[in-house]
């Protein structure tokens, strides 16, 4: 069972955190209380307000594309407040006729304006513009200027990257999908970021799109993804001493076959805190079932100037700091399938790559299920980790949308199940759980409203997830959960954070990668912050050492 010293170290880490905690992944509420809804868009820290803005694209069921751009605000890139549409669909170039995606948001010193510049297209994608809008606020409302070609050229999926030793100004977009595109371009703004000057480095034939960049002090990281729709894929990164090149050959910056897990990239963030700097990826999780679903993945990343690398660094949950800088992940409880009861058709199979070399499957409906026992919960809302997988792709799942189906059936690219708490049906949840390659395991998080104690059970079945009419409710195989504490409000125990974490989680204990906890009494390893490296690698449950087998 879980010792009292690790959940202590937990509990009290929980309680002294700064901000509430990211979740990657999971259905990040507003202040509202609604989804929050800016997808492929940018973070941006506004000094005047001291707030971090998050822009970015407006879905819905019913308007999935051309529904405006949205603007929020945070204080601890946590707790975000919905300020309404910075961009109205009654603007030239955005309505739900057109294309408006990815839009980035700086800021002119010349102009004393806030810049948005987004990708501008048609719904056939044949326009391949820039559009440019400007506001006297960060929140808006920003007013239509223009929707040009780059430089003449074409420019899809596009990015934006200011210089923080220079103070320039970047556009980052490709140049479409035809025999003459396929190449990535870095293109210097002008000093008013009104319009663009000059190509500074073009990447040739490279058939990538969601450039982002990310800077330190000795090096520039560019990252881009394949070409596979709304499909994810492995993000590749590109490594260069400067903007004009040259750069490096690219490398697949997350495990392999994880498909960065199962995220497109989209923007990256560097935090310069009084303790450490931070570099977060900031992708979305596009589901190309539900656009308007997509949920944002933002995990840090371990950059090592001397080697010339950056790789994604994954935790279930932690706590970022945006004072200090400092990333601490959070401990959870680990429940293995190998221990849960089945019903019906599901069943415990042999699987090498799996903790304790098994997992459930045959997971159907209401009939066939998996029940974990045993339960420890704190009589409030916890985030829990559903570690599955889920292989329909057929082996295609890396190509856009799919495609081909060499048998012509009808391919799922998730599956959805039923999570239910104690026996009581009015808890039910969704678990969307995306596919996978074969032998890959992932995880997705639910918050689920667990009772005081160790009695609670967690059933999971399956749900429909109709593909073209086709009636299915195939759940996803299961190989473990991992519980985790409450959160703790906003702004709770602020002045005690430090010497909270120096008390009960020691300095190497909360550093990237493995680290050994120290405290007296308890000698345990982790790694991400007992959550297990997708796809392969040390498994770290709270209270034992596993080496999972394959990847």
């Amino acid at each position: 069972m879980f010792g009292y010293r690790e959940l202590l170290c937990s509990l009290l880490l929980a309680a002294g955190a700064a901000s509430r905690w990211i979740v990657p992944g999971g259905r990040w509420l507003d202040t509202d209380g609604n989804r929050v809804n800016a997808h492929a868009g940018n973070v941006y820290y506004d000094e005047p307000s001291g707030k971090y803005w998050l822009y970015g694209e407006y879905k819905t069921e019913d308007t999935p594309e051309g529904g405006g751009i949205s603007a929020y605000s945070s204080p601890d890139l946590v707790t975000w407040q919905f300020h309404g549409l910075a961009l109205d669909p009654e603007e030239q170039m955005v309505s739900p006729s057109e294309v408006v995606q990815r839009p980035k948001v700086t800021y002119s010193d010349i102009s004393g304006l806030y810049h948005m510049w987004w990708h501008a297209d048609n719904e056939n994608y044949t326009a391949l513009l820039q559009g440019f809008a400007t506001s006297p606020e960060p929140e808006g409302p920003y007013s239509f200027v223009s929707a040009t070609a780059p430089l003449g050229n074409w420019s899809q999926d596009f990015g934006m990257f200011t210089d923080y030793k220079s103070g320039e100004t970047y556009a980052l977009y490709s140049n479409g999908d035809t025999v003459e595109g396929r190449d990535n371009y870095i293109t210097r703004y002008n000093a008013n970021v009104s319009e663009l000057e000059e190509v500074v480095y073009r990447f040739p034939k490279f058939d990538l799109e969601a450039p982002t960049i990310i800077q330190t002090e000795k090096s520039y990281y560019c990252m881009m993804s394949h070409k596979t729709g709304y499909r994810p894929n492995n993000v590749v990164a590109f490594r260069a001493d400067s903007l004009e090149g040259p750069w490096s050959q690219p490398w697949i910056i997350a495990p392999l076959n994880t498909r960065t897990y199962n995220s497109q990239s989209g923007y990256s963030l560097r935090i310069v805190g009084s303790k450490a700097t931070t570099y977060l990826y900031m992708g979305d999780q596009w589901d190309l079932s539900s656009i308007w679903d997509a949920r944002y993945l933002w995990v840090p990343m371990n950059i090592d100037d001397d080697e010339g690398d950056l790789s994604l660094e994954w935790h279930d949950v932690y706590d970022l700091n945006v004072e200090t800088g400092v990333v601490t992940p959070i401990q959870g409880q680990t429940y293995y399938s190998v221990d849960a009861e089945v019903s019906g058709d599901a069943y415990h199979q042999e699987a090498n790559f799996a903790t304790n070399n098994s997992i459930v499957t045959g997971i159907y409906g209401n009939e066939s299920k998996v029940t974990f026992t045993g339960i420890e919960g704190s009589g409030g809302l916890q985030w829990v980790s559903f570690y599955y997988q889920n292989t329909d792709d057929m082996g295609f799942g890396d190509q856009p949308q799919g495609s081909p189906d060499r048998i012509g059936g009808t391919w799922k690219i998730r599956r959805i199940g039923s999570v239910i708490v104690n026996d009581d049906p009015s808890t039910l949840e969704t678990l969307y759980a995306r596919d996978t390659h074969k032998g890959i395991i992932l995880s997705t998080p639910l918050q689920l409203k667990l009772e005081q104690g160790s009695h609670n059970t967690i059933t999971i079945g399956g749900l429909n997830n109709s593909v073209e009419g086709n009636i299915d409710f195939q759940g996803p195989d299961i190989d473990r959960l991992i519980v985790y504490p409450p959160e703790p409000a906003a702004g709770e125990a602020r002045k005690h954070h430090g010497q909270m974490e120096e008390m009960y989680c020691p300095a190497n204990c909360r550093s990237h990668g493995l680290a050994i906890c120290d405290i007296p009494g308890l000698q345990k390893f982790h790694q991400g912050g007992g959550n297990s490296h997708m796809g392969g690698g040390w498994n770290s449950a709270p209270w034992e050492q596993k080496r999972e087998h394959g990847r």
